[in-house]
């Protein structure tokens, strides 16, 4: 019986080939059909049709697979989808495609020639994209500079927004795409162990993992080049203006509604360009040093110019 069933279904299958081309009614089996060998379904199958290692070939010249769920309960899911080979249309796209039908939307497409490993899930979870051997949960590899892109498209109603996140030999960065591809952030290769550190409450070290201040600068030899003297010179931390305002440090206590300023000032409505200086905000300058190094304390009457030192070093007041 077994081979008598299995020579009758052949010879049907034969001649549903065959017969391609004709109008035919459609084939109903109630049962279990078991196709021993290969299978071709397509109006471009012909017979003795060579399969080589294929198990099942899909032959026209238009391809889908569409799973239509008829469930009638509202309790049921019910979404059609289908998978896309290649668009139907003159000039159309060479794909591979998942097509949520009822929403007619397409979440999943690969086109034809990506490259090898373009999406790679390994046997532990891992997803690879560019390589067949991820070593963590997520990796890009990439032959220059890897890139991650975060694009806020103005989809949802909020002004559009690109932000790319990369590395490369040079440095890892983050790029605001969209404001002429600045980059505010950078990290170069070799960078230390806690060069930038944020605290569970809010403290940032640099150089520390524990810092014990809002700002917490930790630091061995830094060698900074003084561009007057050419003298290397030890130097925790830098701060540079732009030219257009004063260089300074702000201490604010806010119980006491007390600002200093520490400065360099930019012009000499600012006491002097170039001058540094602590200023007590609403009181005016309190001390500074000038340019020629003399040394100004404005609560002093008796020497309301500041003062001066002489060859032996001691200070005297400035007429």
């Amino acid at each position: 019986m077994k081979h008598g069933f299995q020579g009758t279904l052949a010879a049907g299958v034969g001649a549903l080939t065959l017969l391609a081309g004709t109008a035919q009614a459609d084939q109903v089996f109630n049962d279990d059909v078991i196709v021993g060998q290969s299978l071709c379904v397509g109006q471009d199958c012909v017979n003795g049709e060579n399969f080589g290692f294929d198990t099942i070939r899909l032959k026209e010249n238009n391809l889908r697979i569409r799973a239509m769920d008829t469930s009638n309960s509202a309790s049921f899911p019910t979404r059609d989808w289908q998978i896309t080979f290649n668009d139907s249309s003159n000039g159309g796209q060479d794909k591979f495609s998942i097509d949520d039908i009822d929403a007619g939307r397409t979440p999943f497409t690969i086109e034809a020639s990506a490259p090898s490993h373009s999406l790679y899930v390994d046997d532990g979870g891992r997803i690879g994209l560019g390589t067949s051997t991820p070593v963590v949960e997520l990796q890009v590899v990439d032959g220059d500079s890897p890139t991650l892109r975060l694009e806020q498209d103005g989809s949802s109603g909020f002004t559009a927004q690109t932000w790319d996140v990369a590395g490369n030999e040079t440095n890892f960065f983050v790029r605001d795409a969209t404001n002429g591809s600045r980059i505010p952030f950078k990290i170069r290769p070799s960078a230390p162990t806690n060069s930038i550190y944020v605290d569970t409450n809010g403290d940032v070290g640099l150089g520390t993992q524990s810092p014990d201040a809002a700002l917490h600068v930790t630091r061995g030899k830094i060698l900074v080049e003084d561009a007057d003297s050419g003298i290397e010179a030890l130097a925790p931390l830098h701060i540079r203006g732009d030219g257009t305002a004063r260089r300074m440090i702000i201490l604010d206590q806010t119980t006491a509604n007390s600002q200093w300023v520490i400065a360099n000032f930019e012009t000499t409505a600012q006491e002097g360009a170039g001058n540094f200086g602590i200023n007590q905000v609403g009181g005016g300058n309190r001390f500074r040093i000038d340019t020629n190094g003399d040394i100004y304390f404005p609560a002093l009457a008796n020497c309301a110019n500041g003062f001066q030192t002489n060859a032996a070093g001691k200070l005297s007041c400035l007429p």
